[in-house]
């Protein structure tokens, strides 16, 4: 045989074509290429195929009335936000637990779907205020047909941003977002005297504050675990010792959070029963949780790694539980406007607060898991991971302080938003860990004894890493950061521009 077959008179050597070869991985390189392209679009074809489904639910539920074609395209644009929802908000919850391993990325959506849609559906409430955070007041509207137009322009602006800012890769407040829209489609349509200065004080100061506490009380909890447990001698000691205290403290936070914020709509006690019930809860969890800790730590290894063990499933329910009060909550940010909607079309009358129908409801929770499930898995990749490196104690930190800042803030009587403060519980463990790193003299300390010898007659120990080459170490990704932050910072403007034009524009053709 010539040497151009490719063969071989050695039996030994396997017979093949070099240019055949060659073409199937071709051939597989482009049938990759084809199948990753494919994914966008079929997301965006099941999302399309999930608003006509809403409208027709919409037409089949209303039945023919004057302004039907308006309930219609209203259901359409709030089964549009729902979606958006689930791509960009609901990755706060479960992105820690997901970057740090605790939780894979379809465990995530699917605990994540399913309790957001149970908050939702159980205790996202069956009444709604019809003007977000109460900014525009209702009676300087002049007639119905307008504020139809208003919350029209305010939930398409609204829905366009968040899926704006999806794309870009930056997790914002939704809730700030309809803020926005319904300030900019009630400027256009009344006036600014119609809008509630004082209350968007509060809101624009929960910008910061929101991030701010957030990254605070995860900083703090991060330096507890490392200060007593990571860099101590006897890790797994120091562990059977605070870690349940630690676990104790998140279940009565969690108890507290849905009390205040996921059953908020179900059942309201007062801040003396949930101060009983959590410290109720507290103790309950630490004399369960000792014994349990002890039996788990059994044979561990006295090392980081043996750490993380203890933590993954107190993270896998605080994602539960985040999913939940969340669903309970944001839901409004979809079906509150198309509930207002609803109501003035039907009565021609406007209500400050309105009952939502079961569909609509069911619109909002199916809308905001298909969302998840088609476009979240992104933007939980870059909050639990490409933002700052997680492991299970700093996603636990996260989510804990998720929780207890929701509280303090409720307590204080601050809007703050849920996305503000789980970024910005991420962005402080990441800021943490970069000022840790570098300036404690523990940590420094504890590494050098650590590192072996090179002369095993020598007892000299190695020469510390130079401060300047530790301060060049970058654990939060800048990109992000700043993109994230100039997202927040606009979200109300620039959702508020176009709402007004998007009314302006409806004025204008109908």
């Amino acid at each position: 045989m010539s040497g151009s077959d490719n063969q071989s008179d050695d039996p030994g050597v396997e017979l093949r074509k070099e240019t055949l070869d060659k073409d199937l991985t071709r051939m597989a390189e482009v049938n990759a290429a084809l199948l990753s392209s494919a994914r966008p679009v079929f997301a965006v074809g099941i999302g399309i195929l999930f608003l006509a489904l809403a409208g027709i639910v919409a037409s089949i539920s209303v039945g023919p009335q004057p302004n039907f074609v308006f309930i219609i395209v209203a259901a359409m644009l709030g089964g549009y936000m729902a979606l958006n929802i689930g791509a960009n908000d609901v990755a706060n919850n479960v992105g820690p637990a997901v970057g740090s391993r605790a939780l894979t990325l379809m465990g995530a959506l699917v605990i994540a779907a399913v309790f957001e849609s149970a908050g939702a559906l159980i205790a996202g409430g069956d009444v709604v205020s019809t003007i977000s955070k109460g900014i525009i007041d209702p009676s300087l509207v002049p007639d119905s047909q307008i504020f139809v137009w208003a919350m029209m322009a305010a939930l398409l602006a609204a829905a366009v941003w968040v899926n704006l800012a999806t794309y870009v890769g930056a997790p914002v407040s939704t809730t700030h977002s309809v803020v926005g829209g319904v300030m900019g489609a009630g400027i256009a349509a009344v006036g600014f005297n119609a809008v509630n200065w004082v209350t968007m004080g509060k809101i624009a100061a929960s910008w910061v504050i929101s991030p701010f506490l957030g990254g605070l009380i995860a900083a703090l909890f991060l330096a507890f675990i490392k200060i007593n447990i990571i860099y101590r001698e006897d890790k797994i000691a120091a562990a059977r010792r605070w870690v349940p205290i630690l676990i104790a403290i998140m279940a009565s936070v969690f108890t507290s959070y849905l009390l205040v914020k996921g059953f908020k709509r179900v059942w309201k006690p007062d801040s003396v029963t949930v101060l009983m019930i959590g410290g109720a809860v507290f103790v309950g969890a630490v004399v369960l949780l000792r014994p349990w800790i002890r039996k788990l730590s059994d044979g561990l290894e006295n090392r980081n790694e043996s750490l993380r063990i203890l933590f993954r499933l107190p993270l896998i329910c605080s994602a539960a539980l985040l999913s939940f009060a969340h669903g309970a909550n944001d839901v409004a940010n979809a079906v509150g406007p198309l509930a207002a909607i609803l109501h003035s079309a039907q009565s021609g009358e406007i209500a400050a607060r309105v009952v939502i129908p079961i569909w609509v409801m069911v619109i909002g929770a199916v809308g905001i898991s298909l969302g998840l499930f088609l476009f979240g898995p992104r933007m939980i990749r870059l909050v639990g991971a490409e933002i700052t490196r997680m492991n299970p104690m700093r996603a636990f930190c996260v989510a804990l302080s998720a929780a207890i800042t929701v509280i303090f803030a409720s307590a204080l009587g601050l809007p703050v938003s849920s996305t503000h403060i789980a970024v910005g519980a991420v962005f402080g463990v990441g800021f943490f860990r970069e000022y840790y790193t570098t300036h404690s003299t523990r940590r420094r300390d504890y590494v050098l004894s650590r590192k072996p010898n090179k002369d095993a007659d020598s007892p000299a120990s190695p020469a510390p890493v130079a401060r300047k080459d530790a301060r060049i170490r970058k654990l939060v990704r800048r990109a992000h950061f700043t993109t994230i932050i100039a997202a927040w910072f606009i979200s109300v403007p620039a959702t508020a521009v176009m709402a007004a034009a998007v009314f302006w524009a409806l004025s204008a053709v109908l």
